[in-house]
C-alpha cells in the first residue's frame, strides 16, 4: 500500500506549497525550468572508504542513486547484490551511485563492499550522522535524486525472502530509474499469464488459473489493511454487480500477508467478502508475476489466458474509467467511450478500442520520448518537455509538477488531437498530419526532417506489417531505425575545404584552429593509425564524398581535408562559397539549433558509444568548449560578448536547497509505505 503515487514503495518526494522553485543557473537562462514541487536534497559530505573527501553537491548534473546500508544487517547483502547488477549501466544510462555505509565500523564496511564487488564510491558514515541528518528510518534504503538535485523517489522496505529476492529488488530499482528492460518485447504482443494453483480462504477447493480459460480474469494482489486496495475492491464490486453474469469477469485476490483470521474478519467488516481470497504461502505466485513493490497490483487476463493489462496502485479518477473500458472489452460487452471531457485521456485509453494502432505506436520512438528526457536529466526543462509529452501547458495536459504518467511520451493525442477525432474532429485536415509534426520537428530541433520520408516510421499501417513478423526480425528492423543517422547534412553540393571559409569567417576559423578537431589526423598518427580507412572516416572532412577527403590520395596532398573541418559540422560549402552564391540557406547554421536535439545528431555520427562513450551526456560541455560562432546559441541573435555559457547544472547546486528539516517530511513520505508482503 502507498501514497499519492498509487500505492507503490516508489513514492515521490512530498509535495508542498513551501517547496522552492528551481531557478535557471546564471548564464544558462535559455533553459526554461518549471516550478518544482519535489524537495531538494540537503548538502552533505564525508570521506569515502578510500579516504577521498566527497561533497554530494559535486555530483549534481546527472541522476544519482544514494544507497544507504548497514553492513551488519542481513537484508543489506541481498539489496547490495541487486545494486551490483545495475552498476554497470551507470555510464550508458547517465546515472551515478554513491553508497553510504552507516552504523557500522569502517572495516566492516570495507569488507562488505569487497564481498559484494561494489564498484562505486562509498561514504563512511559509521557515526550515522548523515543518515540521521536525512531522517533515514531504515537500515537499508535508497534515494533517487534527479539531475537538478531534487529527491524523486525512495525505496525503504525490501522483500528479501522467497525465490530470487535480488532479482526482484533489481527490478524495483530498474523501474524507479526507468532503465530499459534487458530483453524487451517489441510491439504489443500479450504474454501468457503464469499458471498457478492456490489455497482459497474458507474453501477446500483450490483456485486454478487454468480452469478459468474462456473467461476474463482480474487477478489482484492486495493487503487486507490497505485503503487503496479497499477502494479498488469497492470499485470492482460495483462494476461486477451491473455486468451480465455470463459476461462477468472472474475476480480473484491474492492476499499477501497470509493472515487467515485477520483477512476473514477484515473482509466481512468491510462487506468485501464477495470474491475468492487466495493465499501465496511460498511467494511463488508473486515471484512469477513480479509483484515486489506496493499493492494493489492488478493483472487483467483475457479469455485466452494472456495478460491484457497491468495496473500498479489505484487512482480512481484515472484508473477507474480505464478499468471500466478494459473490463467491457475483455468480457465482450460494448465498450463505453470514457474520454476526459476537460483534458487529455492518454494513449492507454485510446488503446482499449484501437488495439492494433496502440501496438504499432509502441514500436516507435514516440512511445519512449519521455524516457529520453529522464535519461538526459532534462525532464524538468520546460523547453524540452513540451515535445516529449501530451498536451503540455494546455488545460488537462501534462504538467511538470504533477507528472501524470498517462500523458508521458508523444502519444495518440499529440498527433490526433485531444480525444482524437471523437473530441477534436478538425484537428487533422484531410489526413494531413504535417502541421502537427512540424510543431516539434522544426528547424531548431529536428535537422533534416522531411514529412514524406519520416511518416512511414510512425505510420500505423506501415508498422502493422512489421508487427506481424517474428520477434527477432522486428527487433532487427527497429534497431536499424534507431541507429544514428550519418546523412543529416546536405549532400547535393560539393565540398570545398575549410580554407574557403577563412575569408569570411576569420574569427571562427581561428577558434577552430585551436581546438582538437583541427588536429584530428595527428591523434591517429600518434597511434600509427593514420592510414586506416575506418579511422579516417571520422578524422577527415567528407571522407570519400565529392570534393572531400580522397582515401586513395596521399595524406600530404590534401592537408586541408585531413582534419575535422568546418564542413564536417556545417555541411558542404560548394553552393555557399561560390562566387555570387546566395549565402543564406546554402549551409547549415548551428547557432540557432538545439544542442541536444540537432548538434548531438551531427556529432553522434562519430562520437558514438563505440568511440566516445558518454558523449551524448556531455554534449553541452563539449559544444560550449568548441563554440566559435557569432550567433547566441538557441536565439539566432548576435552574440553578446559578455555572456558566459555554463553547462546545465553548473554552479552551486545547493544554493536553492531548503533546511534539512524541510526535507524530512519528504523522506518520511518516500518511505512511509507498506511493502507487498
Amino acid at each position: 500500500c502507498g501514497g499519492d503515487d498509487g500505492g507503490t514503495t516508489e513514492a515521490r518526494a512530498e509535495k508542498s506549497p513551501a517547496a522552492e522553485p528551481a531557478r535557471a543557473e546564471p548564464g544558462h537562462e535559455g533553459h526554461d525550468h518549471a516550478q518544482r514541487s519535489e524537495r531538494p536534497l540537503p548538502a552533505f559530505s564525508g570521506y569515502t572508504l578510500d579516504g577521498e573527501r566527497l561533497a554530494i553537491g559535486t555530483l549534481i548534473g546527472k541522476r544519482l542513486v544514494l544507497f544507504f546500508f548497514n553492513p551488519a544487517v542481513d537484508d543489506a547483502g541481498v539489496v547490495a547484490k541487486a545494486v551490483a547488477r545495475i552498476q554497470g549501466l551507470r555510464g550508458k544510462q547517465n546515472f551515478e551511485i554513491v553508497g553510504v555505509a552507516t552504523g557500522a565500523a569502517r572495516d566492516a564496511a570495507v569488507s562488505f563492499v569487497r564481498e559484494h564487488d561494489l564498484a562505486f564510491r562509498v561514504i563512511d558514515d559509521s557515526s550515522s550522522a548523515i543518515a540521521r541528518r536525512l531522517g533515514m528510518r531504515f537500515p537499508v534504503a535508497m534515494l533517487g535524486v534527479d539531475a537538478e538535485g531534487y529527491v524523486m523517489w525512495g525505496l525503504g522496505q525490501f522483500v528479501t525472502d522467497g525465490p530470487d529476492p535480488d532479482q526482484r529488488i533489481e527490478a524495483q530499482i530498474r523501474s524507479a530509474l526507468r532503465l530499459p528492460e534487458e530483453d524487451p518485447e517489441v510491439g504489443g504482443s500479450r504474454p501468457m499469464a503464469p499458471l498457478f494453483e492456490a489455497k482459497v480462504l474458507d474453501s477446500d477447493e483450490p483456485f486454478r488459473l487454468a480452469d478459468q480459460r474462456g473467461k476474463a480474469v482480474v487477478l489482484v494482489f492486495f493487503l487486507h489493511t490497505c485503503p487503496h486496495c479497499h477502494e479498488f475492491l469497492e470499485f470492482m464490486k460495483q462494476q461486477l454487480e451491473v455486468m451480465p453474469e455470463e459476461a462477468r469477469p472472474v475476480l480473484a485476490g491474492v492476499e499477501v500477508t497470509g493472515q487467515t483470521r485477520q483477512v476473514r474478519e477484515s473482509m466481512r467488516e468491510l462487506s468485501l467478502d464477495f470474491f475468492p481470497v487466495l493465499f501465496d504461502d511460498d511467494g511463488s505466485i508473486r515471484n512469477d508475476y513480479g509483484v515486489f513493490a506496493g499493492v494493489p497490483d492488478t493483472y487483467l487476463i483475457d479469455r485466452q489466458g494472456r495478460i491484457a493489462a497491468h495496473v500498479q496502485g489505484w487512482r480512481p479518477e484515472i484508473d477507474g474509467p480505464l478499468m471500466r473500458m478494459r473490463l467491457a472489452k475483455e468480457s465482450g460487452a460494448p465498450v463505453p467511450m470514457l474520454l476526459s471531457a476537460q483534458g487529455y485521456s492518454g494513449s492507454d485509453v485510446c488503446g482499449v478500442c484501437h488495439e492494433s494502432e496502440h501496438d504499432t505506436w509502441l514500436m516507435t520512438k514516440h512511445a519512449s520520448a519521455y524516457d529520453t528526457l529522464v535519461k538526459h536529466g532534462e525532464d524538468s526543462n520546460a523547453e524540452c518537455v513540451g515535445c516529449h509529452v501530451v498536451g503540455f501547458q494546455k488545460p488537462g495536459g501534462f504538467d511538470i509538477a504533477a507528472r501524470n504518467a498517462a500523458l508521458e511520451d508523444v502519444g495518440c493525442e499529440s498527433c490526433h488531437g485531444r480525444g482524437g477525432p471523437h473530441l477534436s474532429p478538425q484537428f487533422v485536415q484531410e489526413g494531413n498530419y504535417e502541421p502537427a509534426c512540424v510543431v516539434c520537428h522544426d528547424t531548431k530541433h529536428s535537422l533534416g526532417f522531411e514529412y514524406a520520408t519520416f511518416t512511414p516510421r510512425i505510420s500505423h499501417a506501415a508498422n502493422e506489417a512489421i508487427l506481424a513478423l517474428p520477434a527477432e526480425e522486428r527487433k532487427r528492423i527497429l534497431a536499424e531505425r534507431g541507429a544514428v543517422r550519418k546523412d543529416l547534412l546536405p549532400t547535393s553540393a560539393a565540398y570545398v575545404g575549410s580554407e574557403a571559409c577563412v575569408g569570411c569567417h576569420e574569427a571562427e576559423a581561428a577558434t577552430w584552429a585551436a581546438n582538437p578537431h583541427a588536429r584530428a589526423m595527428d591523434t591517429l598518427a600518434e597511434k600509427g593509425k593514420q592510414d586506416e580507412k575506418d579511422c579516417q572516416t571520422c578524422h577527415t572532412t567528407a571522407f570519400g564524398k565529392p570534393g572531400g577527403f580522397d582515401p586513395a590520395a596521399p595524406l600530404a596532398s590534401q592537408p586541408d581535408l585531413a582534419k575535422v573541418g568546418c564542413e564536417s559540422c556545417h555541411g558542404p560549402g560548394g553552393d555557399h562559397a561560390a562566387e555570387g552564391a546566395t549565402r543564406l540557406g546554402t549551409i547549415v547554421s548551428l547557432g540557432d539549433k538545439c544542442d541536444s536535439c540537432v548538434i548531438l545528431q551531427i556529432c553522434g555520427g562519430c562520437h558514438d558509444d563505440a568511440n566516445d562513450p558518454g558523449f551524448e551526456f556531455e554534449v553541452q560541455d563539449k559544444i560550449d568548449a568548441r563554440r566559435h560562432g557569432t550567433i547566441e546559441p538557441g536565439t539566432g541573435k548576435p552574440k553578446d560578448a559578455s555572456s558566459a555559457h555554463r553547462p546545465h547544472g553548473s554552479g552551486d547546486p545547493h544554493a536553492r536547497s531548503l533546511p534539512d528539516s524541510a526535507v524530512l517530511g519528504a523522506l518520511e513520505r518516500a518511505f512511509a509505505t507498506e511493502p507487498a508482503g
